[in-house]
């Protein structure tokens, strides 16, 4: 059993992660920065194709603050939102451009290419074409790698958090403030268990939207953060704010790409299967630039009375710019290609898809949660930034802002070697079923799990839908814990039962809040 200590662990490589990771390396500090992934590239930063919000040139913080505030639906946090307007935009030309080498789409004038996204008052979105979040990811892996004193292991699992009140031999630490020392981390290559000791310990873990029938998500996003923080006691909020996305390139297999809110920005207006606009019935005022959830209960209910799988969204009739399409939406222009879809001539077919979560374990300005010694960033917290429905491009700032701060923040920590020499290494089970290693076993409860979510948790929810939710996954999840008690660990399992545990956690919350806000829509009963 191998345990290996260093001064911070960080679990997650997307924006958040690796942020951390570098702010907390110039201290000098020995990181330990691992992913689950055999790629370190994949994660939700990477599909992020609209951009990162900043200042734009006709643009100001009280601006900027107003629109995060009023897209949040009157639960935003202030002094979250201060924080990130104030600290973000410097942060985007300081170290992401300047230190990190990110490139942004100039104009002729080699002036920034701003672009505009729903409910924003003005161009704000830095962008690198239509594939952004690739071009941050992968110069912020760069300079990981050049990194001397960050050690990056990807294929790595985090299953469990160290705490000195679950994991400690000494019966006195149960008298003291529960602390975070580290995690449980299988190598999913050599099917060991190893124990990773930290004296401060980063979640950036991403989203949720794995635990959805249709989301705009990679696989990975299996909400594996907040469940490990929950079960280590540390508090979460906000968990029944659900984003989703309105525009999903619509195939019959379910194609998960998500065709960005900048074709909208640039025009792009939605149709349904008639031919018909009909944001103006819905939003008024922005019409198709509306917030996420007013334009994904739009969709939802116009595919409702047309009785059509899918609506559509047009840009090639509306470039009033006359923007070269196939060069400003490169990925999306080849992906719809792959099906048959010329976006330059045709419609584009579109449904909405789970994409972002606004809820996550609560954490203050520095990323601390409640937990001593662990932080969270990115997707996987929650400052309240976004309160019941996020800004569009305003999550990489987030993860960027929050990121550093929790990184320098972090290589401050005090050391914990007397935690540590107490701390037992991994339990296996005692007793081993083999007959549950039928990987359809995890397949169906998975897909058990996806269908609940996303037909009683989803767009539209009633107080009958939530509570049968509830009942379902409080179930399903008794099923799984026994399941991956007796088995022998692995990622799968080990993603099931986060999933599985956040589920039940967002039902819960659901139910409980009867009050109607942004991506938390109850509808009366039928």
């Amino acid at each position: 059993m191998q345990r290996r200590k260093a001064d911070i662990l960080v679990i997650g490589t997307g924006i958040a992660g690796c942020t951390a990771a570098i702010a907390a390396a110039e201290s000098g500090k020995r990181i330990l920065l691992i992913t689950k992934t055999p790629d370190p590239m994949e994660s939700n930063t990477r599909y992020a194709q609209g951009g990162i919000a900043t200042l734009g040139e006709d643009d100001s913080k009280e601006l900027f603050f107003n629109d995060i505030m009023s897209a949040g639906n009157g639960i935003t946090n202030p002094e979250a939102a201060k924080l990130v307007v104030e600290e973000g935009p410097r942060l985007v030309q300081r170290f992401l451009i300047d230190e990190v080498g990110v490139q942004f789409q100039r104009n002729e004038e080699q002036s920034f290419d701003f672009t505009r996204e729903a409910a924003h008052s003005t161009k704000r979105i830095l962008h690198y074409f239509d594939t952004t979040g690739q071009e941050i990811e992968g110069k912020l892996l760069d300079v990981i790698r050049e990194t001397s004193n960050i050690t990056l292991l990807s294929d790595h699992t985090a299953i469990d958090l160290i705490t000195s009140h679950h994991n400690s031999s000494n019966p006195l630490a149960r008298y003291g403030m529960n602390v975070c020392l580290g995690a449980y981390v299988l190598d999913n290559r050599e099917g060991e268990v190893l124990t990773f000791l930290a004296d401060a310990t980063i979640l950036a873990t991403g989203g949720i939207g794995k635990l959805y029938q249709y989301t705009t998500n990679p696989d990975c996003a299996t909400g594996d953060g907040i469940s490990m923080a929950y079960r280590a006691g540390a508090e979460v909020t906000n968990m029944e704010f659900v984003q989703f996305h309105p525009t999903m390139l619509f195939t019959e297999e379910g194609s998960g790409f998500l065709i960005s809110e900048s074709v909208r920005g640039e025009g792009g207006r939605l149709l349904n299967t008639h031919n018909e606009e009909f944001m103006k019935k819905y939003s008024p005022e922005w019409e198709d630039l509306a917030p996420r959830d007013e334009v994904s209960r739009a969709i939802y209910n116009e595919m409702a009375r047309t009785e059509s799988r899918h609506v559509y969204l047009d840009i090639a009739h509306f470039n009033k710019k006359s923007i070269d399409l196939k060069e400003r939406f490169p990925g999306i222009y080849e992906e719809c290609a792959k099906h048959k879809i010329d976006i330059t001539s045709e419609h584009i077919p579109v449904v909405p898809a789970a994409h972002y979560f606004c809820g996550g374990v609560l954490i203050d300005g520095w990323g601390e949660t409640t937990l001593k010694g662990l932080y969270a960033v990115g997707e996987s917290a929650c400052s309240g930034l976004h309160g019941a429905n996020r800004l569009a491009s305003v999550s990489l700032l987030e993860g960027l802002t929050h990121g550093y701060r929790a990184g320098s923040r972090a290589s401050k920590s005090d050391p914990r070697n007397d935690f540590f020499k107490h701390i037992a290494d991994w339990v296996p089970p005692k007793v081993v079923e083999e007959r549950n290693r039928d990987p359809l076993l995890i397949l169906q409860d998975w897909n058990n799990l996806r269908s609940t979510m996303w037909n009683y948790v989803g767009i539209i929810r009633t107080a009958r839908r939530l509570v049968r939710a509830v009942s379902d996954l409080r179930n399903l999840r008794t099923r799984i814990s026994d399941y991956y008690r007796n088995t022998t660990v692995s990622k799968a399992k080990v993603e099931l039962r986060n999933g599985i545990t956040v589920a039940n956690v967002i039902a819960e919350f659901a139910r409980r809040n009867d009050r109607q806000l942004g991506s938390h829509y109850v509808r009366e009963e039928l």
